[in-house]
């Protein structure tokens, strides 16, 4: 018999299949284990309006002739206890005679917190929680950023050389680093809800700012800051849809002309003449975003970076140099003491490629 470490294990690399899927659902998996202690039914949670985690493993169970009475469901997440587009799991996990939950970590949202744990009990399932809690944490980051604080978190990515450059002082900046961290870089789209940048990068290098590298059923939402709609109607990253303007221009006709290029607008107030950073992340939870991928340029980036409102930095650092003409990553104001700086810890760092990936997090 494994441990229980093991099981949640499995479930939590069950969880992780849905990485790309589940939104703006929690990615969430579950393990069933006999009282022999054989696993005898596997599943993660579909896409939204699909089967949850508990009841694919129930139903794989069925599939194996198993019998799931008296079994212990490992899941990384509180079963839920409440009508949404599925009915409640708690539900179906009482109806077939579950005799143990074992669960890594309480649901955040406000319809099923400590509920779901409630009605197992009060079917006389014996319940328990915490088991792998920071591991399941860290994979649903973006949900419980969106349900607890009201907006995606927010992760900005910037690719550079050893002495913070993203681009020649003329502009060029493909390739600074190597196949593999791009193709790393479509990974960490993919796992996105939205894809953000800001009209200055759309008008030098036309990008289409979708997932190309590697297999996902679904394309984030693309989005673009252009306070003053410069944006031509003939950009890539409108092309298919799926990109939303983020304005403070209202100019009917414009409106128009990039509805019918395939945009959707949004118009907001403008802060500083800009598009307000703090206004629009609300909105973005609202629609359901659970994690915003900010690939922007140096101003953007600056103005993400001095808005508090980051929560994880990727970035990707080539073994070059590109010299002191060439362009930074972010365009933030000369500081004229050490307590101004944009303190982090590194989460980790790795070799990808010939590149060095880090993932930091504000040191505050």
């Amino acid at each position: 018999m494994l441990a229980p470490e093991d099981y949640m294990r499995r479930a939590l690399e069950l969880a992780e299949r849905g990485l790309y899927t589940t939104a703006p659902n929690p990615r969430v998996g579950c393990v069933i284990v006999d009282e022999a202690g054989d696993i005898i039914g596997e599943g993660w949670t579909q896409p939204a309006g699909q089967n949850h985690a508990e009841v694919q493993a129930l139903l794989d169970a069925a599939k194996r002739g198993k019998s799931v009475a008296g079994a212990t469901a490992y899941v990384t997440l509180e079963p839920c206890s409440h009508f949404g587009r599925t009915p409640p799991c708690c539900d179906a996990l009482v109806k077939a005679g579950i005799g143990r939950v074992a669960a890594a970590m309480e649901d955040p949202n406000p319809l099923v917190s400590g509920k779901g744990f409630e009605r197992l009990a009060a079917a006389g399932i014996s319940v328990s929680s915490g088991l792998m809690e920071e591991e399941a944490r860290a994979l649903n980051e973006g949900f419980i950023s969106r349900i607890v604080r009201g907006r995606p978190f927010v992760r900005l990515k910037i690719a550079a050389s050893l002495d913070g450059k993203t681009a020649l002082a003329n502009g060029v900046s493909k390739w600074i680093t190597g196949e593999a961290a791009r193709t790393d870089g479509h990974h960490w789209r993919a796992r996105s809800c939205a894809v953000l940048t800001g009209i200055g990068t759309v008008i030098a290098d036309d990008p289409l700012m979708n997932v190309r590298a590697v297999e996902t059923p679904r394309q984030p939402l693309r989005i673009v800051l252009d306070s003053r709609l410069r944006i031509p109607a003939s950009a890539q990253i409108l092309h298919g849809g799926n990109t939303l303007i983020v304005t403070t221009n209202d100019d009917a006709s414009r409106h128009a002309e990039l509805k019918a290029a395939g945009a959707e607008i949004l118009h907001l107030p403008a802060s500083n003449e800009r598009v307000d950073i703090a206004a629009l992340l609300p909105i973005l939870g609202q629609r359901g975003i659970n994690e915003l991928l900010v690939e922007a340029g140096a101003e953007l980036n600056a103005a993400f970076m001095q808005s508090g409102y980051v929560d994880e930095y990727l970035l990707y650092i080539a073994p070059t140099f590109l010299g002191d003409p060439a362009r930074g990553l972010a365009m933030l104001p000369a500081f004229t003491s050490l307590d101004e700086r944009i303190a982090l810890r590194f989460h980790s760092v790795e070799q990808v490629g010939e590149d060095l990936r880090i993932l930091a997090r504000p040191a505050a």
